[in-house]
């Protein structure tokens, strides 16, 4: 392998796993406002999952795996498991973080549609990571 795609590599799974890892953190520290926003998520999702009664919980354990499998993809550790967990924990985050489509005001929507938008690219980005291989081609 070519010694620049292994920098490339390593630069990249420090980037995008410390962001995760420092914002995991920030949410398990500090959940606020993020537990009333995702409640509505949190129901629907225990129609089908076995999920904690207190949504604090949740989201506490939501922000836990960001931080987790951040620092260990940031770490180079088990980067395809630490990569999909981090998409997987995104996929609840972008519902009921950036639910554009229950805005009424177009500017507050249009804002959350970026943001939603954003979250979708980090989560393709994500599952690239999941797909890495060291192996030439």
């Amino acid at each position: 392998m070519h010694p620049a795609s292994t920098a490339l590599r390593i630069g990249a799974r420090i980037l995008t796993g410390s962001t995760y890892a420092i914002l995991g953190a920030d949410a398990f520290r500090l959940p606020g406002g993020r537990v009333g926003q995702a409640s509505t998520t949190i129901a629907a999702m225990r129609r089908i999952l076995p999920l904690p009664a207190d949504d604090e919980q949740v989201v506490k354990a939501n922000a836990a795996v960001q931080a987790i499998a951040g620092a260990a993809l940031a770490l180079g550790w088990f980067p395809r498991v630490s990569a999909l967990a981090l998409a997987a924990s995104l996929v609840p985050t972008t519902i009921a973080g950036h639910a554009f489509w229950a805005i009424e005001d177009p500017l507050a929507r249009k804002l959350q549609r970026v943001q939603f938008q954003k979250n979708l690219a980090m989560i393709g980005g994500l599952l690239f990571a999941v797909l890495d291989t060291k192996r030439p081609r």
